[in-house]
């Protein structure tokens, strides 16, 4: 990644939080501690942040403060090829007039191009999604009350009743940092609350994650793996993922990742 884009990364995180420290920049950027290091110095003389123990923090911190994780701009560049190939299998599951639930992500953002040709119910909190399809497709589209988080571009509101109760869904689609024995994982306690209430609205789970996710831990459970139904993936998976959800009788579907791996490791590179 660029010196560049690692900047205006840091300095979102920073934004968003009282504190952004050095992991959690490493995990944003891919870049090495000591890279990050360097980069919160340059900006602290700038004054465009100011260097803590352990991190950095605004100069101007903001009072709306943002949810964890890297953003949308950044994410969608990543594992593109099989991000497209995973949605395209997702879409393969709907029929015209399905009721169904996208959450935001990448991965799901991905499946606004083959759902163009279809006529779904869809509700969703994924801004970028909402916008394609009211513009490009005859899917009947529903938002939920609340904020749009900008970097991550998603809709989420810290109160009870935000809408999402009053729709049913056959399937919800959705993606996950991270996948594991404990379950789906996500990065944010916000994040979490938001996609409880969505999930509990919907008959079946449909996860969407490439095979990198596999590897990927929180501190935060989403749900557990018994509430999956169905994971699509790339044909990269390994042996002892697939064998995890065999075991938690979770149909698995891999899709071939083909052009995926040389683009993935350019972007990640």
């Amino acid at each position: 990644m660029h010196e560049t884009e690692r900047h205006r990364i840091i300095l979102s995180a920073v934004q968003e939080r009282p504190v952004a420290t050095v992991l959690e920049l490493v995990t944003l950027t891919g870049a090495s501690e000591a890279t990050i290091r360097r980069d919160i110095a340059t900006l602290h003389v700038q004054k465009k942040l100011r260097r803590v123990r352990g991190g950095a923090e605004s100069i101007a911190p903001p009072q709306f403060v943002g949810i964890a994780g890297r953003p949308f701009s950044v994410n969608e560049t990543i594992n593109i090829a099989a991000k497209r190939a995973i949605a395209r299998a997702a879409v393969e599951l709907c029929e015209d007039g399905d009721p169904i639930i996208i959450n935001g992500g990448t991965t799901t953002f991905q499946m606004v191009h083959p759902l163009s040709a279809r006529r779904c119910q869809v509700f969703t909190n994924s801004f970028p999604i909402a916008e394609h399809l009211l513009k490009h497709s005859k899917n009947t589209v529903l938002l939920p009350g609340g904020a749009i988080y900008r970097e991550q571009n998603i809709i989420l509101s810290p109160f009870e009743d935000d809408g999402s109760s009053h729709f049913y869904a056959r399937r919800m689609f959705m993606g996950a940092q991270g996948l594991g024995p404990v379950g789906l994982m996500e990065g944010d306690p916000l994040l979490i609350q938001a996609e409880q209430k969505l999930i509990d609205q919907a008959d079946e789970l449909v996860v969407l994650v490439d095979s990198s996710k596999f590897r990927n831990r929180s501190s935060l459970v989403l749900c557990p793996l018994g509430r999956i139904h169905t994971v699509i993936t790339d044909d990269r998976i390994d042996d002892r993922a697939a064998q995890m959800l065999e075991a938690a009788d979770i149909r698995l579907l891999a899709v071939p990742s083909g052009a995926a791996e040389k683009t993935g490791a350019a972007q990640e590179g």
